[in-house]
């Protein structure tokens, strides 16, 4: 009980600083266990990573700024990604298609059935998060 407790803590560190570098060391310190024995708790207990909880997280964000028309070099920094190249890279190894295909994705659906971009692109990226 006492470690999903901690588990809880290094989570929502994650959760509030996703656009930040977050290390193991600092999330294994929030959780008062060592490195490698937080990794394999975390793991266990979330299905993913660490790191790979952080970077969903960042994707999820990213695609929110997207849809809402901000340019890829910005999403990519604003988000917490060292560049566009970082970010382009991760974004298509989560979501199997690069950011600008993406924003077409989200753009035809809205134009095929005929409402509004932002409502069916929403439906969209939800349905696209659900598979990174």
């Amino acid at each position: 009980m006492k470690q999903s407790i901690s588990l809880n803590a290094a989570r929502a560190f994650i959760e509030a600083h996703f656009d930040e570098p977050v290390t193991l060391a600092q999330l294994a310190a929030l959780s008062a266990l060592s490195v490698s024995r937080f990794a394999t708790v975390f793991r266990q207990q979330y299905g993913s990573s660490p790191y790979r909880y952080l970077c969903g997280l960042r994707i999820q964000r990213a695609q929110t700024l997207l849809l809402e028309g901000v340019p890829g070099s910005v999403v990519a920094t604003e988000v917490g990604f060292f560049d566009q190249s970082h970010f382009g890279r991760h974004f298509k190894r989560c979501c199997g298609m690069t950011p600008s295909m993406f924003i077409e994705r989200a753009g035809a659906n809205a134009a095929m059935h005929g409402g509004v971009v932002q409502a069916t692109a929403s439906r969209s990226a939800s349905a696209i998060r659900s598979s990174c």
